[in-house]
């Protein structure tokens, strides 16, 4: 009942999802005139095209210029695009003539709608003229992040900005998907560890925003205003405190120095209240934090460096994720100190793209756990609900299958038999013969029944001599005979032991469920009653409780 509820809910959950996703394509739908061939969506507008002219305030504080000259020979006379990348907070002047404009990463609003993933503008300079280029932006807090300008015709220039805008947004979306994902798999499993991979992974989406500008596109959805450093850094602290012990633990750190976790929660809870101070911090105190921040990531990554090669010549096969995602992280790192083209150049995109790879082998780590953690609850289960002797169901195991033939969806399979078997004597064979020859009894006693079964069937161990089958679909006058085999089975394949004066025989009582009479405990009475009828009878035959007469005789 309880599995059909939750079956009716869930349905009725998609159903109205499926109606509400729908909605706004029906108002569309009514929108279409009859007998056109095509769909005319939006409204005219008065609203003017998005451009906003440098104010004072908007150039106030430290800021570096630069000029983008003509060629010595002059402009050629053709449109000219310059795009500028990599300025992660402030406003960008550009200037060509009497034309100036200012922009913000983030707020997309400001900035000409044909560039998205930077800054830039579109002029015409005179053929032959000198006139340049002039571009300002607010002074970044480290020496070497600085902004990239691109210059050429409009057409490869706004390719660029397009191909750097789809892998911002790729790797935002694919970690979210990965967080859905470890959603999914808490829900099932419980296991906190996908909660911190979820929260994890929540913070690096925002840092990723505010390092790429996406939190300001299309319309700002986080309201960073003109405090970018300070949210940039903040998060970047955030995101330090749960990146470097998962990288700790990636590389095995949990594993081969589990002392370790003291000083995980010490650098975790650190760079947690750096991230909260940050906001109260004045400007000139930022780049101090950023010197701070970038030491504390290249230390960090070089301890989970040694930590993984270590964990792996001592044979710890798991490390080898921590490695791989370690590996782009250590790239950066060596290409920012030596302050490689491509690096300046594609700063945001190489590290988005290095985090989500991190994200991608910390969920991988994470479901080679997942499994671990499946194999070990089967394990368990399968220890809890196994008879160690004879390798049958338990009868833990075995009252859960007979429940379920009881249940709705298995009595539509037919009638339902089963058998109590007793094996007759039971103490008198291991007085006469000893414990081992009685354990080679019960593993060849089960050995018989399994062999002579349908698939479909069951048999348990119940406990002691004690054996129950499990026929269903099989009608009562045919599980009787098969019942009988099985009793001449048992004493054939005893006697393949070899063992002098040993003599095994069985006593098996029948009962078939009654729908209407019966629950579990009721039909397994009638069933060892019959045993009993059985054994009273004079032992080594099959009683059938439902007719009350033996269907043996001796």
């Amino acid at each position: 009942m309880g599995g059909r509820q939750v079956r009716f809910e869930t349905g009725a959950v998609l159903v109205l999802l499926l109606v509400w996703l729908a909605l706004p394509w029906l108002g569309h739908a009514r929108s279409v005139d009859a007998g056109r061939d095509y769909l005319l969506v939006g409204t005219a507008t008065a609203e003017p095209t998005p451009h906003r002219a440098c104010t004072p305030a908007m150039l106030a504080g430290p800021r570096q210029q630069t000029r983008v000259n003509a060629p010595p020979e002059g402009w050629s006379g053709e449109p000219q695009a310059l795009d500028v990348f990599n300025v992660f907070a402030g406003e960008v002047r550009l200037q060509h003539g009497d034309r100036e404009i200012c922009g913000n990463m983030q707020d997309a609003r400001t900035r000409d709608s044909r560039f998205r993933a930077g800054i830039g503008m579109v002029a015409v300079p005179a053929a032959g003229s000198h006139e340049p280029f002039l571009v300002s932006w607010q002074t970044p807090l480290k020496a070497r992040w600085v902004p990239t300008l691109q210059l050429g015709a409009p057409s490869p220039v706004q390719q660029n900005d397009t191909a750097r805008l789809l892998v911002r947004a790729a790797c935002i979306a694919v970690a979210i998907a990965l967080a859905l994902s470890a959603l999914m798999a808490y829900l099932t499993t419980r296991d906190r560890s996908f909660l911190m991979y979820i929260g994890a992974t929540l913070v690096l989406v925002l840092w990723q925003s505010i390092l790429g500008g996406l939190s300001g596109y299309p319309e700002p959805w986080l309201r960073v205003g003109g405090r970018g450093d300070w949210w940039l850094l903040a998060l970047t602290a955030a995101t330090q405190a749960l990146v470097l012990p998962a990288m700790w633990r990636l590389n095995g750190g949990d594993r081969v120095l589990p002392r370790s976790r003291v000083a995980q929660q010490l650098v975790l809870w650190s760079l947690l209240m750096l991230a909260a101070v940050v906001p109260w911090l004045q400007r000139d105190g930022l780049g101090v934090v950023a010197q701070i921040l970038q030491g504390t990531f290249v230390v960090g990554c070089a301890l989970s460096l040694a930590m993984g090669i270590w964990a792996r010549l001592r044979g710890d096969v798991w490390s080898l994720a921590g490695l791989a995602a370690l590996a782009p992280m250590l790239v950066l790192i060596v290409a920012d100190a030596a302050s490689a083209h491509w690096l300046m150049e594609y700063r945001v995109e190489a590290l988005q793209l290095a985090v989500t790879w991190l994200l991608m082998m910390a969920a991988y780590a994470l479901n080679l756990r997942l499994g671990r953690l499946r194999q070990q609850r089967d394990e368990m289960r399968q220890l809890a609900e196994t008879d160690m002797l004879t390798g049958l169901p338990n009868r833990r195991a075995g009252l859960h299958q007979l429940a379920q033939h009881l249940q709705g969806g298995e009595r539509e399979r037919g009638p339902l038999v089963i058998g109590f078997l007793d094996i007759d004597l039971f103490k008198d064979i291991n007085d006469r013969h000893g414990h081992e020859v009685g354990d080679q009894v019960l593993v060849a006693v089960a050995r018989a029944l399994r062999a002579a079964v349908r698939s479909e069937d069951q048999v348990v161990r119940m406990g002691g001599e004690e054996f129950l089958l499990l026929l269903p679909g099989m009608p009562r006058e045919i599980a009787a005979a098969r019942l009988e085999r099985l009793r001449q089975r048992i004493t054939e394949t005893c006697r393949d032991l070899q063992v002098p004066g040993l003599e095994v025989t069985a006593s098996i009582g029948l009962a078939q469920w009654r729908p209407a009479e019966d629950d579990l405990a009721a039909l397994l009475r009638r069933a060892d009653h019959a045993m009993y009828v059985a054994k009273r009878s004079g032992r080594n035959r099959v009683f059938d409780g439902e007719t009350e007469d033996p269907l043996t005789t001796a």
